[in-house]
């Protein structure tokens, strides 16, 4: 492992553009809807072109990006827009991806940002580097940059038949200029690899065996580290045997640091064993007191109350029909399938952290305060790590493996976390409770709707602060975690999706948000829209029976977006929803959601059967349609919408932290149940291509409405009415027995 290149030695060979922009070429489409000129966020704190692009003298092409690869294929993504508008063959690009030292601060790859905030600017950047080659080629052949052609970076006036390289062009001029957003971007016609299945460019290593993760890195001074988590939140420890451990074959060193407890050895079972020696000697005061009944905890506790959304409705008829409801969903983990890792390495001067944070500027910075560094001096490496989608525990991992590095310089300090450290110790996604309250007309058209939803915090990812790092509250001298806060309401964080699609007159929308989190919380796939959607599209659903609707009709008669209508219209034609044939014990659901009101259109229709004996409730198949905007990679996208219905199946089916009083119970994947293989469903997803549209990114849009769809199909089978999540099979016999319980 070369932990200290300079970045002298990262440019060497690459000379970047840096010419005067005249002579756009003309050829180009006019600036498209997808070209904002508001001055992107990643532009305006990364404005200088070579931060983005890198063109050595043989032509090769070299992206720097602040996003990361997570699994979900954004770097192929943004290799295509690259390659495209760059007007380059993509086997010319490389993506180096997630260096603090080279790439441009992109702050977290979340949100479904990749496209939507990414590709945008990498659209702008590669499409402004070529108009500046255009120019500058203009000169050099003496020809009007309308006449040129550009194919895999050489450029060639046909009428003379002169060309030159953009390896050429490069070598006269430094880069020296920013960024202006003002070239246009490629004709839709003659773009070559976007809205294309381009291949992964990610799986090829993936498939087969190439050491590419993070837990896969082995540098020439490895040595391996465990840390001796506390028993339960807030522990404080009283006492460990160090040097009955520090006496132990292969053990380096055994650190202490107030409640920070670690150990390092030559190797890993070496420290496996030692780790496990002195957490058998070590003694905790537990303090932490959980809430058995965290919805009855959370509407209890002081809230910050904001209503998002109130329209008032000052005329029309008399409502002839109320009605209520309350949904519930518990804490539910990440559950990477790859424990957390990191790799750090301190040589007196830099710490380096390889790590697979999602955010690893930000967590970077974060360590620095921990040792006490300038931000500089710890260098952020992503490596790609096991997917998780949110705040797992990869940000803790690179903290301890700081702090083990720093208290043994000179050596590359491997922490690996356990599963039942990733299970006990990762930020959970806040548990939630959801009240909706509505009136009917005559007609059966919604008149007033009133939603107020409870949750703890959806985001303390490190963000630069100390305290939001597990180990850096347990040291001798703690950094006190920042008060966890809810931004940029309406459509951030808890509130997401809370305000309805839907065009009710009437409408009142209040979150209450309570700051206290007797579980680590944190942001978990879709924030607050998983639990917010599921309990509005399952009203929709519960009103629409109410007034003896379909409920895709009652839906469609309530929206007023017509793209939102148009995948709708979309899932149920290739589910085949008026076709549908009810048999006992298995029906079908439907849900639709926007998500965060600005990004993708997704509809999903599920089609269920229950077992009436085991109350197991199984999905035969699943049918989504999804507007992302203009479709980058079409494969990539089915993917991405794949990968969060059935992640949204498993949630929905099975998965709540268990907890007593003090500690976490779900230590292991028997007392934390996931879907497996042989219980997904065949997934059919149906796109809908908008070309010249904005990017607007899916990696979150199937996971509320697939929970609706879910709770919907369990009633359209079987007449039962699930609000409590998951639905487990205890759950639904439960919900049985309740039913066939005759009055008292």
């Amino acid at each position: 492992m070369t932990l200290r290149p300079t970045r002298r030695a990262l440019l060497r060979g690459a000379l970047v553009l840096g010419f005067s922009l005249t002579g756009i070429d003309t050829r180009a489409q006019k600036p498209a809807p997808s070209s904002p000129r508001r001055t992107l966020g990643d532009l305006a704190r990364n404005p200088r072109l070579d931060a983005w692009l890198r063109i050595a003298a043989d032509g090769s092409v070299t992206l720097q990006v602040g996003k990361v690869e997570l699994g979900q294929g954004a770097l192929t993504a943004l290799g295509q827009i690259c390659a495209d508008e760059l007007d380059i063959d993509l086997a010319r690009l490389a993506i180096l991806s997630g260096d603090t030292r080279a790439c441009p601060d992109q702050g977290t790859t979340t949100g479904s940002q990749s496209m939507s905030e990414g590709g945008t600017t990498v659209r702008h950047v590669a499409a402004e580097a070529r108009a500046l080659l255009l120019a500058r080629a203009a000169e050099r052949l003496g020809a009007p940059a309308a006449r040129l052609r550009v194919e895999d970076g050489t450029i060639t006036d046909p009428r003379s038949g002169k060309s030159v390289t953009y390896g050429r062009l490069v070598q006269e001029h430094a880069l020296d200029r920013e960024a202006t957003q003002g070239a246009s971007f490629k004709p839709i016609a003659a773009r070559r690899y976007i809205g294309r299945p381009v291949h992964r460019r990610d799986l090829p290593a993936k498939i087969t065996g190439e050491p590419i993760f993070l837990h896969d890195l082995r540098p020439d001074t490895l040595a391996h580290g465990r840390i001796v988590r506390a028993p339960s939140h807030g522990a404080t420890l009283l006492g460990a045997d160090e040097a009955l451990v520090a006496s132990l074959p292969g053990v380096l060193k055994v650190h202490r640091d107030g409640d920070f407890l670690g150990v390092i050895a030559a190797k890993e079972w070496q420290a496996i064993k030692a780790a496990a020696a002195l957490a058998r000697s070590a003694r905790w005061r537990e303090t932490a007191v959980l809430p058995i009944d965290p919805y009855a905890w959370l509407l209890a506790q002081p809230a910050d109350e904001t209503v998002i959304q109130h329209l008032e409705r000052n005329a029309g008829p008399t409502p002839s029909r109320t009605l209520e409801a309350t949904y519930r969903r518990p804490y539910q983990m990440h559950a990477s399938i790859g424990p957390s890792c990191a790799v750090a390495a301190w040589d007196g001067d830099v710490m380096t952290v390889h790590t697979h944070s999602q955010s690893v500027f930000a967590t970077a910075e974060a360590i620095a305060k921990v040792l006490g560094l300038p931000r500089a001096k710890v260098w952020g490496r992503h490596m790609q790590g096991a997917g998780c989608y949110g705040h797992n525990g990869a940000d803790d991992a690179a903290a301890d493996a700081a702090l083990l590095a720093r208290a043994l310089p000179g050596r590359a300090i491997r922490v690996q976390w356990s599963r039942e450290d990733e299970h006990t110790h990762e930020p959970y996604g806040s548990a939630m409770l959801a009240r909706v309250r509505a009136t009917l007309d005559p007609q059966g058209n919604v008149l007033d709707w009133t939603y107020d939803l409870w949750s703890t915090p959806h985001n303390t990812r490190p963000g630069g602060h100390p305290g939001n790092l597990l180990p850096a509250r347990t040291l001798a001298t703690p950094f006190p975690q920042p008060t966890p806060r809810t931004s940029r309401p309406p459509n951030f964080s808890a509130d997401r999706n809370a305000i309805p699609l839907y065009a009710f007159p009437g409408q009142k929308i209040t979150t209450h948000f309570v700051k206290a989190m007797p579980l680590r919380a944190s942001a978990h796939r879709s924030l607050g829209a998983y639990a917010n959607v599921f309990a509005l599209e399952s009203f929709m659903d519960e009103l629409a029976h109410a007034a003896d609707l379909d409920p895709l009709d009652f839906r469609l008669r309530h929206l007023k977006n017509e793209r939102a209508r148009a995948v709708l219209d979309k899932a149920a034609a290739a589910f085949g929803w008026k076709t549908f044939t009810r048999t006992p014990g298995r029906g079908r659901g439907i849900a639709f959601a926007q998500y965060k009101n600005v990004g993708s259109h997704c509809a999903v229709c599920l089609d269920v059967q229950l077992d009436p004996t085991t109350h197991t409730l199984r999905v035969l198949r699943a049918v989504t349609a999804v507007d992302a905007g203009e479709i980058v990679n079409p494969d990539g996208l089915t993917n991405q919408i794949e990968g969060g219905l059935i992640q949204s199946l498993s949630w929905t089916l099975k998965e709540a932290v268990r907890h007593d009083t003090q500690r976490i119970l779900s230590r292991d994947w028997n007392s934390y149940p996931i879907l497996t293989f042989s219980e997904v469903p065949p997934i059919t997803v149906a796109l809908l291509d908008r070309p010249g549209e904005p990017f607007l990114g899916a990696g979150e849009a199937a996971q509320g409405p697939t929970a609706a769809a879910l709770a919907n199909a369990l009633f359209d089978a079987t007449g039962l009415r699930a609000r409590d999540l998951p639905l487990t099979p205890e759950r639904l016999r439960a919900l049985a027995a309740s039913r066939e319980k005759p009055a008292p």
